[in-house]
């Protein structure tokens, strides 16, 4: 189908003027008596400013809304508009829109209820040629707003598919994790780390927030946080409120996340606006217990600690999550999730679980008789992912470590991802010990 053709601009002053030199028809009438009833009310007692210019504005969106006259900016045209897409892009969004471009004439002119926009959405994967995704959500409504996108990219992702359902399981009495195996992963393992991000249902996620929306989520998180139980409790440091000697050993531990640098997604995505506004960490007393708050998530909560002991962690983190919905649920908020994508996260990557159990694994025999690649190619017939001492692709770090997750994060509840990665984490030990 063809464009719709753009809607010219109409000055509300020249309506009025025409209202009120001629007979108009019914809709006319009905406006004229919005705008009697608005200049009736204006002509009372003295108002302040704000009040007359909130008056001004009913008055006229009463008259556009009884002419039908939208009150948007021009149309998009999805021809004249369409991204410059190239071969250095390498996204799942920007490969499904050079192969379907109807797909960009379906969205271009599509927003959120919020008023995130398709454009917006899909800004990052062009400013950063790079990434895998390349399209971020501004509200959870996005996933379904952008739907046929959507489904495209996280197929593309994760292998699931839009028909498929999703389960959450945060139970830690249902890890199996034996004495045997307890033995090996307090030897072989040297940190054990589970992270998850959680989104707020009905405020806008990081890329499409506003800074009153922001600083609501920070208030909702800090205020759940100020109330954690036990081994949990301790300290808020807003990004913008700390002293140099906090923010100096902060940086010194590795807590503390920094503004994103033009590269990053999310600077592309809109979600390093008023830095640092409403942005900030919190860790327990133990420094096992880490939060992050408005960085690319409303919440990013991990857990960790030396040694192996992964049902510990897993433990940590469930008491953790879990504390903070029921705060959200005494001011009157949830965690965004569905049946379908699970817990609602900015990145599509994320969806589902958001969840990433990793352990800092010594494989120095393995490294040295399989290399990188057949190393990384063995982690993943396990559902694991296997990373180098400077990421992806590369060397280990000291003593042979290589950073082992689990690979998925949807389409399996949190308690069988993590199964998963210390069923594969237990092959991979005993294949070092025989290496």
């Amino acid at each position: 189908n063809p464009p719709p053709k753009p809607i010219n601009p109409v000055n509300p002053s020249f309506i009025l003027s025409k209202m009120f030199r001629k007979t108009a028809p019914i809709a006319v009438a009905g406006a004229a008596g919005a705008y009697a009833t608005f200049h009736t009310q204006t002509s009372n007692a003295p108002k302040s400013t704000s009040e007359t210019l909130e008056s001004i504005l009913c008055g006229v969106n009463a008259i556009k809304k009884d002419l039908g006259v939208s009150s948007g900016s021009a149309p998009v045209d999805p021809v004249g508009n369409f991204p410059l897409i190239t071969d250095k892009h390498r996204s799942l969004t920007c490969k499904a829109l050079k192969n379907d471009p109807s797909l960009y004439a379906k969205y271009a002119n599509v927003k959120t209820p919020m008023g995130f926009t398709f454009d917006q959405a899909i800004q990052a994967g062009l400013d950063a040629p790079h990434l895998g995704v390349g399209i971020a959500a501004g509200e959870a409504a996005s996933y379904e707003v952008y739907k046929d996108i959507m489904d495209i990219v996280i197929e593309g992702w994760h292998g699931y598919k839009s028909t498929d359902s999703h389960k959450s399981d945060m139970d830690f009495t249902h890890l199996k994790m034996t004495p045997e195996q307890a033995k090996k992963f307090d030897k072989h393992v040297v940190s054990t780390r589970i992270r998850a991000g959680r989104s707020i249902n009905a405020l806008a996620l990081p890329p499409a927030t506003d800074r009153k929306q922001r600083r609501t989520v920070e208030r909702l998180l800090s205020n759940a946080l100020a109330s954690m139980p036990g081994d949990l409790a301790g300290k808020y440091y807003p990004l913008g409120g700390m002293t140099k000697a906090e923010e100096d050993l902060l940086q010194s531990e590795g807590f503390l996340f920094q503004k994103p640098t033009p590269n990053n997604v999310l600077a592309n995505c809109g979600a390093a606006r008023d830095w640092p506004d409403a942005r900030g960490i919190f860790h327990n007393k133990d420094k096992t217990f880490l939060v992050w708050i408005n960085e690319e998530d409303h919440m990013r909560c991990i857990s960790m600690q030396d040694g192996g002991n992964v049902k510990q962690v897993f433990q940590r983190w469930a008491e953790a999550i879990n504390t903070v919905e029921k705060s959200l649920n005494n001011s009157g908020y949830t965690y965004a999730y569905n049946d379908h994508l699970g817990y609602i996260t900015t990145c599509p990557s994320n969806v589902g679980t958001g969840l990433r159990a990793s352990v800092m694994l010594k494989l120095p025999k393995l490294y040295k008789k399989l290399g990188v690649h057949k190393l990384e190619e063995l982690a993943d017939s396990y559902g694991l992912q296997a990373r180098g001492g400077r990421g992806e692709h590369s060397p280990p770090g000291p003593n042979g470590e290589f950073d082992i997750s689990n690979k998925g994060r949807i389409g399996a509840s949190e308690v069988e991802l993590v199964q998963r990665m210390i069923d594969g984490v237990d092959k991979l030990i005993d294949l070092e010990e025989q290496a």
